[in-house]
């Protein structure tokens, strides 16, 4: 029996020039990741940016959409080899590539089985090859509220933790089994610091910010990965999603939820990453905004 959760993988190569490695200039690579919070409400935004900042590899998450609704055409016809798994409503991730993909993964791995979790239905994970990079697009649950009726934790968190130990045990097989570049990117919704929240003291309590899902966070990264933003902006407050309410991207009362993780060969190839916080200032703007890395 298929799967109940709607997947699509629309695939088309296109040509792509190739540069004689021994020109002086590197040939660099940007991999991109924007949850658009969807993509039908957000499509003029992303075919503006899309046309704007160029970016080779696009992770996009909270597309709200069934695959066979996402706007492929408009997207192939900028360039870009489209691969997306959706669902209704809610969630959906996707990979949009300037160079051809091979989808490996449109499930997040259950540790103890080489296919998806059947019991998970919900769009969160998308994995494949392009470009000479491993790349993941993760739309992590936001586990909000945390408490129940019994003041313990509720069943959402309960379901967050759950996954980011899926992602940690599929990760450290990942790098165990492999020493390809691979870029894991993604809105987290987690921060890893203080210094990721504008108001640390109010969010002590939130999902994004408790102490379980800061430990998983730093489990993962202890397995030797590096946060490309992190290693790139240096110290200070660097956001990447700003609430609609309360005059949030007026104020920069922002958190650092989206990130860049990169294995150690990609670390090796980092040459700058940033935050592309132009599109969250114009019209009808999601409430994250795009971050970016660029490989050598």
């Amino acid at each position: 029996m298929p799967h109940p959760r709607a997947v699509a993988a629309r695939l088309f190569h296109f040509e792509y020039l190739k540069i004689n490695v021994s020109m002086t200039s590197p040939v660099l690579t940007t991999i991109a990741t924007w949850n658009v919070n969807s993509v039908k409400a957000r499509l003029p935004r992303l075919l503006e940016w899309l046309g704007e900042a160029n970016p080779d590899i696009v992770l996009l998450q909270e597309l709200k959409c069934v695959s066979d609704a996402f706007p492929a055409q408009e997207i192939e016809d900028l360039g870009y080899n489209v691969a997306t798994v959706g669902q209704k409503t809610y969630n959906g991730v996707a990979i949009l590539s300037k160079f051809p993909l091979e989808v490996d993964h449109t499930a997040l791995p259950d540790p103890d089985q080489s296919s998806g979790d059947e019991a998970d239905e919900q769009a969160r994970y998308i994995e494949a090859f392009t470009g000479g990079f491993r790349v993941a697009s993760i739309y992590l649950p936001n586990g909000n509220p945390t408490r129940d009726e019994d003041d313990k934790d509720s069943q959402k968190y309960r379901y967050k933790l759950s996954w980011m130990d899926r992602l940690n045990a599929h990760v450290s097989n990942l790098l165990n089994q492999t020493d390809e570049a691979i870029v894991l990117g993604g809105d987290y919704n987690l921060c890893p610091a203080d210094r990721d929240v504008h108001d640390p003291q109010a969010f002590a309590d939130d999902a994004l910010c408790r102490p379980e899902s800061r430990s998983r966070f730093r489990t993962l990264m202890n397995m030797g990965l590096t946060d490309a933003l992190a290693a790139s902006l240096g110290p200070g407050s660097h956001y990447t999603y700003w609430d609609y309410r309360s005059g949030a991207w007026s104020r920069d009362n922002g958190l650092r939820i989206d990130h860049l993780l990169l294995s150690p060969r990609a670390a090796d190839l980092l040459d700058g990453a940033g935050i592309d916080k132009s599109p969250r200032g114009k019209e009808k703007p999601s409430d994250h905004t795009p971050a970016w890395c660029r490989l050598r």
